[in-house]
């Protein structure tokens, strides 16, 4: 059961179905890759960050990714597996500069050094990375308030003093905490809908 929007704010657009975005993406619709896009930037540009990449290479992570996403999407055949796809593309995508990085520091003065072994992909920071993608899409789901609320109680630093965040919520400044408590709440409630252990 979804929330009632009371706000006239248009939902984000993580709260679009990828079923309903990869239709309108395979029927041409630009807009709808920009909003694919959109959707999943910030999980998609995290792995080349985890990996500790420079900015430059992170940025072509992301680009490669994207076109991957455009060659293959076809071929997707359940949208709800888009996600782990992402994050297995740009894992991929990472680990095999890495590697160049590594291949080109270790053959300096070796013609012949063995190829390095390919280890599995890191399960820890793939669970890592599909987990903030979950708490990404619960956050979307939250009406536009709270999805406000919680960013800038929880993801602003420095934290903002309740003051001013009552003042540009237009909330009196007693009523902050319940309002905070209902909205983990309900952000509770999404993370267990999606599976968020």
């Amino acid at each position: 059961m979804s929330a009632i929007r009371t706000d006239t704010e248009e939902p984000d657009v993580r709260t679009i179905p990828d079923s309903t975005l990869v239709k309108r993406c395979l029927a041409g619709e630009e807009e709808a890759w920009s909003q694919l896009i959109d959707k999943y930037k910030a999980l998609i540009y995290s792995i080349p960050v985890k990996y500790g990449l420079p900015q430059q290479e992170a940025a072509d992570v992301f680009q490669g990714t994207c076109m991957e996403l455009l060659t293959r999407l076809p071929d997707l055949r359940d949208a709800r597996a888009l996600p782990k796809w992402l994050i297995q593309v740009a894992h991929h995508k990472c680990y095999h500069w890495k590697r160049q990085q590594q291949r080109l520091i270790s053959r300096d003065g070796e013609a012949e050094l063995p190829e390095p072994e390919i280890p599995p992909v890191a399960e820890e920071l793939v669970r890592q990375t599909e987990e903030e993608q979950l708490l990404r899409e619960a956050i979307a789901s939250l009406a536009p308030r709270c999805r406000k609320l919680v960013g800038m109680l929880f993801f602003e630093t420095p934290a903002r003093p309740y003051t001013e965040v009552a003042n540009e919520l237009k909330l009196a400044v007693g009523s902050i905490g319940l309002t905070r408590q209902k909205c983990i709440d309900t952000l509770r409630k999404r993370l267990d809908e999606l599976g968020f252990s």
